[in-house]
């Protein structure tokens, strides 16, 4: 089955590209099953439960999410409420939401997802090696189809969690970085990798973000509010090609679509 992974969502702008063009790729493509990593949507920053729900009604089955997720905090109550949107399995236990789950695709096949948060150059979280495999020992009592997304900022540790969960898992796909990188491939024993799905956003910014504003801070060093930049969109992501019965990948692909 083929399963599409939509880079994060970066604020209107993002939203707008999933509106405008998920229903075309889906259909281009052959997709049975959709997920996007919601984290930025409202804003450029977190996600509420009106844009939860918006960007699921485009066509989205599952809204992943990373350290963001907490932005609005209107969304704690809602993380509990639904079960289409994850937070990061590696938080403490006692945390609102839900770091995984199954979920039926349009051709009846079951997918396992799993979202995991990295702890290089950010939170003190457990470890999300030790948080996958258990994450998979209970998905796989379901389904041999498991998509990872793991949200993470260094390369060296997405790539790690690669090799380490290659044949656990169908897919472990990197976000948080917003830069689609070019090392996608299948590893030696089935699973899909890419170090960062990439960015559905304005790509005339600075990774979603209006380059003045992006500049600034870093020559001034005061935190200004960053703000969205809305020109040059597109959807990026991966399109995932997954046998049903092994769980093994067969191909990915990286797409980027403009919604211009």
């Amino acid at each position: 089955m083929r399963i599409l992974f939509i880079g994060d969502i970066v604020g209107k702008p993002g939203r707008r590209a999933i509106d405008r063009t998920l229903e075309r790729v889906v259909a281009e493509h052959k997709v049975e099953f959709t997920i996007a990593n919601g984290e930025n949507a409202a804003g450029g920053m977190g996600i509420t439960p009106d844009i939860a729900r918006e960007i699921l009604d485009y066509g989205v089955d599952v809204l992943t999410s990373g350290n963001h997720i907490w932005a609005k905090k209107d969304i704690i109550p809602f993380l509990d409420e639904e079960s289409r949107l994850l937070r990061p399995a590696n938080y403490p236990a006692h945390v609102p939401g839900r770091g995984m789950g199954i979920y039926q695709a349009m051709n009846g096949q079951k997918v396992g997802v799993l979202n995991l948060e990295g702890r290089v150059f950010m939170k003190s979280l457990e470890c999300p090696f030790r948080m996958g495999e258990k994450g998979i020992e209970k998905l796989i009592e379901e389904t041999r189809i498991i998509i990872i997304d793991f949200h993470a900022e260094a390369t060296s540790e997405k790539m790690a969690l690669g090799w380490f969960l290659n044949g656990k898992a169908s897919a472990v796909l990197g976000t948080h970085t917003h830069i689609q990188t070019s090392d996608e491939k299948i590893l030696s024993e089935g699973t899909a990798y890419i170090t960062d799905v990439g960015m559905t956003g304005p790509m005339d910014s600075v990774i979603g973000i209006r380059k003045q504003l992006a500049l600034d801070r870093f020559l001034t060093q005061i935190p200004w509010k960053f703000d969205v930049a809305t020109e040059d969109v597109e959807l990026q992501g991966v399109v995932v090609d997954v046998d049903s019965e092994t769980g093994k990948s067969k191909e990915i692909k990286r797409i980027k679509v403009s919604s211009n």
